[in-house]
């Protein structure tokens, strides 16, 4: 999530590591650019994923743009805040049995989310609902 509380990113991984992370941010900056602070939770995942990006951007000498990292220990920050509705859904169906299940149910949540907060720009007058069911067709 940047900022103003859109989201940027997801990326849904067997295993909460740190090699899922890094490659979650290196995703992450590739579209949208190097950030100036990332806030996290307590994972150390994230936050080792983090300090080796930081290292290779020393390294390279780009030391004016290394990442300032936030941990944040309770989990009521607008990131962890995101995806309740994921949680919640998660919750319903007991866990998922198939990782094509869990991966469509998230892409369909995070599209959703994405269109009632107005990040989905379009050239026509569609309602929410309209252009949730012109994506998914």
């Amino acid at each position: 999530m940047d900022k103003f509380g859109a989201i940027i990113d997801f990326y849904l991984s067997e295993t909460r590591d740190e090699p899922a992370a890094r490659v979650f941010f290196n995703k992450a900056i590739d579209q949208h650019g190097l950030p100036g602070k990332v806030v996290i939770d307590k994972s150390g995942a994230n936050a080792a994923a983090l300090d080796t990006i930081n290292i290779r951007l020393w390294l390279s000498g780009d030391m004016l743009f290394m990442i300032e990292v936030l941990i944040v220990k309770y989990l009521n920050h607008i990131v962890e805040q995101s995806h309740r509705k994921v949680k919640g859904k998660m919750h319903q169906c007991l866990g998922w049995k198939s990782w094509e299940g869990a991966e469509s149910t998230l892409v369909g949540v995070e599209l959703w989310s994405m269109i009632k907060q107005g990040q989905m720009d379009t050239t026509e007058m569609m309602t929410p609902w309209e252009q949730f069911y012109s994506l998914a067709a």
